[in-house]
């Protein structure tokens, strides 16, 4: 993984400076939040994905694909912003939520300020095409925020439902920002097509992997705390599954785990975290979630078929392989 930030180490590092210098405010709160956001870590791996794009194009080492990607990580961050006010989460990327530090009004206003930047850096851009497709990411992003929201507590929530929520969610900004590379590279509709079809089906896996560590992982290696998502009321594909398998049995050892599921699911009941965590690995649908993921991984590298040969394309296979990776 880390040969992928070594090949756009240079446009990756002025990234990271467009960053700090944007999160900029005379404003003391809106500093003080911002400047915990530049310092809060993670592997900003959508603006990487912009860049190896980027790159894959012959057109990493280029001042609009800098601003690009520095957009893209600024419309990831808004979003976590506003969410962790929603699902009120207290922990992210292993350090206290803005939201946990200075409150949930100053973590919407701020995470605003963020987006208003995202949309400054797309002007400097200046391509219609590029604000077209973001902007549109945006809107799908907002809309699979409130699909989740709605789906709270659904027992009913369909594997169908799941994935429409998580491509609107998570996937669409991956797609995004690949297609608005290829478009500011002055690539093919062709060329756009594939590398926007690489980040759909590569943001699709990483977030089964992150639904999947839910239920399997540590809070260490999450970043969160393990059974966030039961405690938020929200029907992941490993419980969507364990529910349906559970109920597809008739012996009493199926029926009271399905009885287990349904009392922790609506009642948000994060104490029976080993219970559930136990059932979705007995029943499969730890292994089914796991499944699906790889199989879009392997979605995603096969979308880059058309792609012309280039160490930077190989760096994005590599990037569809450590998804998978974070299971083991």
């Amino acid at each position: 993984m880390q040969s992928s930030y070594d090949i756009v180490a240079d446009e990756f590092s002025a990234v990271n400076d467009l960053i700090a210098k944007q999160l900029t405010s005379d404003v003391g709160l809106v500093e003080n939040i911002s400047q915990y956001l530049v310092t809060g870590g993670g592997k900003r791996i959508r603006p990487l994905i912009t860049l190896l794009s980027a790159g894959a194009l012959n057109q990493a080492n280029n001042l609009k694909q800098i601003q690009l990607a520095t957009a893209v990580e600024f419309l990831h961050t808004a979003t976590l912003l506003h969410d962790d006010v929603v699902d009120m989460s207290t922990l992210r990327r292993g350090q206290p939520t803005a939201n946990a530090n200075w409150g949930n009004a100053s973590s919407v206003l701020v995470g605003d300020f963020v987006y208003s930047k995202a949309f400054q850096l797309m002007v400097g851009i200046g391509s219609l095409q590029v604000m077209q497709i973001l902007s549109d990411t945006t809107t799908k992003i907002a809309e699979g925020e409130v699909q989740q929201l709605m789906a709270i507590g659904d027992l009913s929530l369909s594997q169908d439902d799941y994935f429409n929520v998580i491509r609107n969610k998570t996937a669409q900004l991956f797609e995004g920002a690949c297609q608005a590379s290829a478009v500011t590279a002055g690539a093919s509709q062709s060329d756009i097509d594939s590398l926007g079809k690489y980040g759909l089906h590569l943001g699709l896996a990483f977030q089964l992997v992150d639904d999947y560590l839910d239920y399997s992982g540590n809070s260490a290696d999450l970043g969160k705390n393990v059974g966030d998502d039961l405690a938020e009321g929200k029907l992941t594909l490993p419980l969507i599954e364990a529910l349906r398998i559970t109920s597809s049995d008739d012996s009493d050892t199926s029926k009271e785990q399905h009885a287990i599921l349904e009392k922790a699911i609506s009642e948000k009941d994060i104490s029976q975290i080993e219970s559930v965590v136990s059932i979705t690995q007995s029943s499969g649908a730890l292994e089914i979630t796991l499944t699906h993921a790889r199989e879009q991984t392997e979605l995603a590298k096969a979308a880059l078929a058309s792609i012309s040969p280039s160490a930077y394309k190989d760096e994005l296979i590599t990037i569809s392989d450590f998804v998978i990776s974070r299971t083991v």
